[in-house]
């Protein structure tokens, strides 16, 4: 169970470092993080800290896509998660 929300912490810290990264990027003008990449690491229920990291840093809130599908996505996961922890107690 503790290597479970290690993990989590993880995935969902490197998902929120993602969007402050690609933010200040797109400030200065350079090299961006990937959409794909940010997808992927929501996926693998990273989507609380990218959800997370949109708010915070004001990224990618005008793209529908982000700012209705990683909530969306959060949800699905909480639910998951919910199912998760049920089924191992």
């Amino acid at each position: 169970m503790s290597m479970m929300l290690t993990a989590f912490i993880l995935i969902n810290g490197y998902g929120f470092a993602l969007m402050n990264i690609d933010k200040q990027r797109a400030v200065q003008n350079k090299w961006r993080i990937s959409e794909r990449r940010i997808w992927l690491t929501a996926a693998l229920f990273g989507s609380a800290g990218v959800w997370l990291g949109m708010l915070c840093f004001r990224h990618k809130t005008k793209h529908l896509s982000f700012k209705l599908g990683i909530p969306f996505l959060l949800m699905i996961q909480a639910v998951l998660a919910v199912v998760l922890l049920y089924v191992m107690n």
